[in-house]
């Protein structure tokens, strides 16, 4: 069995595909109407098709539980919080830097799915080496192996 990736359930199938493309970049590569799929293998499904596909009234599905998140890595993360100067967006919480050194925020989709935006690991290295970090130090911060370390810079 092979995981195909999850499918979050919207109100209006419009809005939330023009936020994904124009606020997270994401690029549509199948439309089947009430169903969209993203690159990277996630889906939009209309409320009212999902609610007869499991037959279930729209009281019974919950948007905005604060219960699961999508997660985005963003290699130029500074500029892509620079665009987030939109109207009507939702942060749940502004940029936070975690022990490990990754900058992260977190945003609300239309629906109020959370959607997590974070640095890519290779930008936290790149970012911790410029900072004056051996590869040593920003292997033991960012918790990740010092081969790891090394091919980030290599693909710099």
């Amino acid at each position: 069995m092979k995981f195909k990736g999850p499918l979050i359930v919207v109100e209006d199938l419009a809005r939330s595909r023009k936020f994904y493309e124009d606020i997270l970049g994401q690029k549509v590569i199948l439309d089947f109407g009430a169903n969209v799929t993203f690159q990277g293998d996630f889906s939009l499904q209309t409320k009212d098709t999902w609610m007869k596909f499991i037959g279930k009234t729209g009281s019974e599905i919950v948007s905005g539980s604060n219960s699961f998140e999508l997660y985005f890595e963003e290699e130029a993360f500074d500029a892509f919080i620079e665009r987030l100067d939109t109207p009507n967006l939702e942060v749940l919480h502004d940029v936070t830097e975690y022990p490990w050194g990754q900058k992260v925020i977190r945003l609300y989709d239309p629906d109020r799915h959370i959607i997590e935006v974070g640095e890519s690991m290779a930008g936290v290295v790149r970012r911790l080496i410029a900072d004056g970090l051996t590869v040593e130090q920003t292997a033991a911060r960012t918790q990740h192996p010092v081969e790891f370390v090394k091919g980030c810079l290599r693909k710099a």
